[in-house]
């Protein structure tokens, strides 16, 4: 199937229809562009994976039981529904031609191919394992929906497992956390989940106390919130030591399994972690469509798959596609949704100028990114902020991380009940701590269907 026909290979569509625009992405550029596109003389085209937008800096608070799933994904169908000369393809991109100007993409059994004037990629990124991709299947990252809702099943399942079980090595086993990667998501994730043992689940539970769980966050770096600076990343420790949060630094990981993880201290020496719910947080890698597009033209990519692209968002020799986000190398810009959102705003507007205003591309001035700053919370009350020089730790950060977070939330219903369940989380209630075995298990099963597929194709091919 395809949608919008009659290709062209100029900078400008034909006179009997309008200028086509494929967005390949739902994330905070994508749809970010789409929305700029509003009113333009062009047509949308918006194609992701998920039909939803994740506000992907709250998903910890779905894995610990803050936040739902609704109040952070809102269906991408229905922000749009408005925007008359947007539409929205749930599929996801398997090719990119470039010669031919086509994204073919896949919906289920259903194949379908759109075709476009200006491209725009902001794939995103996923979890990096750093060459350990086995290491997915026991330590699930905090990039989705299904990772969140996965780790909640784990978190809750081990207090629950731990209530059950006569063996102490097991409960110990079992009540032992561990969070690799001390960035804002494991500092995040590791403060709630403190927070959840002992506040949330206090006097829950007759055969075990859950504020004797242990939490450790581990990383191969050397402090804590590198990138906030060693007086908010100190800050941060300290509240975390406050919550009974265990740090281990310089210590890398070498092996996750089942029942635990290997680290390798500085000295070079071995040792082991028993742990039955790992979580990983310790790096990304950039959506192989930029590795793909790199494949067929002159642009380049990084040790992490980003795209090394021009000034204007660009690629070398194609002025009619556009990378965005956590997909770029430009200025070692981070990967964080305002650069995102900055980047699919300059994107639109670039668009806009060249179709409607007959601007050409040599013209476009470069993508500037205005940094208003970097901000996580640690604890309840807890936050850490750095806003060009002014750093804040504490309450004010924490007031200051609310504000923003719920200025950034799509949809005025959305941060009405984001904000009363924050409300009632401040007396240490959770409302969506539910668990199902399915979510524990889905990553697993499809891990060994997966591998009974490859073993039988090996048998036919040897047959």
């Amino acid at each position: 199937m395809t949608m919008n026909s009659h290709p062209v290979t100029g900078a400008q569509a034909p006179a009997d229809r309008r200028h086509r625009v494929v967005i390949i992405g739902s994330g905070f550029g994508g749809l970010a562009a789409a929305r700029a596109l509003d009113k333009a003389d062009v047509d949308v085209t918006l194609v992701a994976r998920t039909g939803h937008h994740l506000f992907q800096p709250l998903l910890y608070q779905v894995a610990t039981g803050i936040l739902s799933v609704g109040e952070i994904a809102p269906s991408t169908r229905l922000v749009l529904r408005d925007q008359e000369n947007a539409t929205v393809a749930l599929g996801e991109v398997d090719r990119i031609d470039v010669t031919a100007r086509t994204v073919h993409a896949t919906a289920g059994h259903v194949d379908f191919e759109l075709e476009y004037d200006s491209l725009v990629v902001a794939a995103g990124a996923n979890q990096s394992y750093f060459g350990n991709d086995h290491f997915e299947r026991w330590a699930p990252g905090m990039k989705s929906i299904d990772d969140a809702l996965e780790l909640r099943s784990r978190i809750m399942g081990c207090f629950e497992q731990a209530e059950v079980t006569e063996d102490e090595a097991e409960r110990r086993r079992l009540l032992t956390f561990v969070v690799v990667g001390a960035g804002p998501t494991g500092v995040e994730m590791a403060g709630q989940i403190a927070e959840l043992a002992q506040r949330t689940l206090k006097n829950s539970f007759r055969r075990i106390d859950p504020g004797r769980a242990r939490i450790i966050l581990i990383d191969a770096a050397p402090s804590v919130l590198p990138p906030f600076g060693p007086k908010l990343g100190n800050a941060a420790r300290r509240r975390l030591e406050e919550l009974g949060v265990e740090i281990q630094l310089n210590a890398m990981v070498t092996d996750v399994d089942y029942s635990g993880i290997e680290v390798k201290d500085p000295d070079g020496s071995l040792r082991r972690i028993d742990s039955t719910c790992k979580i990983w947080s310790a790096g990304v890698q950039a959506s192989p469509l930029g590795q793909m597009l790199a494949d067929q033209t002159s642009a380049e990519v990084d040790r992490a798959g980003r795209v090394l692209v021009n000034p204007d968002l660009s690629l070398p020799g194609h002025p009619e596609i556009f990378v965005i986000g956590d997909m770029i190398n430009l200025d070692n810009l981070p990967g964080v949704s305002p650069v995102a959102i900055q980047g699919g705003k300059y994107v639109a507007k670039q668009i806009v100028r060249e179709v409607e205003g007959g601007r050409s591309p040599s013209e476009r001035p470069p993508f500037k990114y205005f940094d208003k700053g970097s901000m996580a919370t640690v604890s309840r009350y807890s936050a850490v902020a750095k806003i060009g020089p002014l750093e804040l730790h504490g309450f004010l950060a924490w007031v200051l991380w609310l504000v923003v977070h719920l200025a950034f939330l799509i949809g005025f219903r959305n941060r009405v009940i984001t904000l009363l369940s924050w409300g009632l989380h401040i007396g240490d209630h959770r409302s969506h701590l539910n668990s199902t075995a399915r979510w524990v298990y889905a990553r697993q099963a499809i891990a060994e269907a997966q591998e009974r597929e490859r073993r039988d194709a090996d048998r036919a091919v040897s047959d």
